[in-house]
C-alpha cells in the first residue's frame, strides 16, 4: 500500500484490509471483487491484484508461509528488487540492498552521480553503493532503515543539512558544491486534458453501473457508464442542446447504449497519472433496447422487468451491467463513482 501513496492516506485502509485479511490464506481465498472493494480509493489497482495473486501463490507453492530468500520472493508477483530487498532486510535480516526516492537521492549525491538516476547505467551504479554499505551478516535490515532516514531528514531534496551529515567527508556532490544539482531531475511528462461523461440513469430507486474490463484504466472496477468525449470538445459556450446530442450519440457509438441526456448534474475533476480529467455527469434516460442489455446481466440482484439477452451481446459483456442501490458497498467502485453516490445521497430528490 506505501507504494507511491503515503503513510498518512494508507493508515485506514491498512486497517480495514487486515481486519477483512488477518492472514495470506484468507487473502488468497477471496474473490478479486473483494479485494479491490477494500482497495477502492488507494488508486494504482494493479498493486492489489498483484497482492491478491502473490497470496494465492505463497499458499500454493509455499503452504501458506512466506518464503525468506531474496529470490523466492523476487518471483511473487508486483513484487520487484527494492520490495524483495526491504521484505528480506527488515522481516529476516537478509543482506539485501534496496534503493527507493530518499536512498536514490542519497547515494546519488555520495557518489556524486551527474546522469539520470532512472537509466540502466545509473541503476546498477546505485544498486552497487546501495550494497557496499550492507554488513555480511546480520544489521542489514538496521542498516538499510538509517540510510532511508538519513535520506528523509538530513539529504532534503532541497536545503540538505550537509554539516550534519554523519557521511559528509565521503560526499561527492558535498566535496563540489553540488549538491543543488544532484540528482538530475527528471523532466516531468506536460498533463494532458481529458473530457469524460458519464450517465446517471435511475429506476426504482437503483443506479446503472458498468464494470470496467481489462483494458485501460480501473480495470475490475465499477463505474457509472462513462466515455471519454475529448475528441467532442464540450464546453460550457455551447448550447445545451449542441452537447447533449453529442453525448448521446458517442454514448450509443462507444457502449451501445441509446440514451436521452434530461440534464446536467455535477462536474467532477480529478487526475490519472498526467492526465487531468473533467468528467461531465448526465441525469439520462436509457432506451427499452438499452434496459435489456443493462437487466440482463447475471451478477443483477434487481432485475428491472422481464428482459431477454440481445441477441448481439455476450455473456461477457451482459455481466458487467449491474443495477446498484446507492448503499450498496460491496462493489469495489472508482474514486469519482464514489464521489457521484455520495453527490446522489445528497440530491436524491431529484
Amino acid at each position: 500500500m506505501l507504494q507511491q501513496t503515503q503513510v498518512a492516506t494508507v493508515l485506514e485502509y491498512y486497517k480495514r484490509f487486515l481486519n477483512r485479511f488477518p492472514d495470506v490464506a484468507s487473502l488468497a481465498a477471496a474473490d478479486e471483487q473483494s479485494v479491490l472493494a477494500l482497495w477502492a480509493g488507494l488508486g494504482y489497482y494493479r498493486r492489489a491484484r498483484q497482492m491478491h495473486q502473490a497470496a494465492k501463490q505463497v499458499v500454493a507453492d509455499h503452504a501458506g508461509r512466506f518464503p525468506e530468500t531474496l529470490d523466492e520472493i523476487k518471483a511473487l508477483p508486483g513484487i520487484g528488487r527494492y520490495t524483495a530487498g526491504a521484505i528480506a532486510s527488515f522481516a529476516y535480516d537478509c543482506p539485501a540492498p534496496i534503493l527507493e526516492a530518499n536512498t536514490i537521492r542519497l547515494f546519488s549525491r555520495l557518489i556524486g552521480l551527474r546522469e539520470d538516476p532512472t537509466t540502466s547505467k545509473s541503476q546498477a551504479l546505485l544498486w552497487e553503493a546501495a550494497e557496499s554499505f550492507l554488513p555480511p551478516r546480520s544489521g542489514a535490515g538496521t542498516i538499510n532503515q538509517a540510510l532511508m532516514e538519513l535520506g528523509s531528514l538530513i539529504c532534503k531534496p532541497a536545503q540538505p543539512n550537509c554539516n550534519q551529515c554523519p557521511l559528509n567527508s565521503g560526499c561527492k556532490a558535498y566535496a563540489d558544491g553540488l549538491q543543488a544539482a544532484i540528482p538530475i531531475a527528471k523532466q516531468k511528462a506536460k498533463p494532458q486534458q481529458r473530457d469524460h461523461a458519464a450517465l446517471i440513469v435511475r429506476q426504482h430507486q437503483l443506479y446503472l453501473v458498468r464494470q470496467n474490463d481489462g483494458l485501460g484504466w480501473w480495470q475490475g472496477l465499477w463505474d457509472f457508464p462513462r466515455i471519454d468525449v475529448t475528441e467532442l470538445s464540450i464546453t460550457t459556450s455551447k448550447r445545451q442542446a449542441t452537447i447533449s446530442q453529442a453525448v448521446e450519440q458517442a454514448f450509443e457509438e462507444t457502449l451501445g447504449l441509446s440514451c436521452r441526456i434530461d440534464s446536467h448534474a455535477m462536474t467532477i475533476k480529478h487526475s490519472v497519472t498526467r492526465y487531468r480529467i473533467t468528467l461531465e455527469c448526465y441525469f439520462a434516460t436509457l432506451s427499452s433496447d438499452a434496459f435489456a442489455l443493462a437487466a440482463a446481466g447475471k451478477r443483477n440482484k434487481h432485475k428491472v422487468g422481464r428482459a431477454s439477452r440481445p441477441a448481439d451481446k455476450t455473456r461477457r459483456e451482459l455481466e458487467n451491467w449491474y443495477w446498484m442501490a446507492l448503499g450498496d458497498d460491496q462493489l469495489p467502485l472508482t474514486a469519482s463513482a464514489k464521489k457521484l453516490v455520495h453527490w446522489l445521497n445528497g440530491n436524491q430528490e431529484q
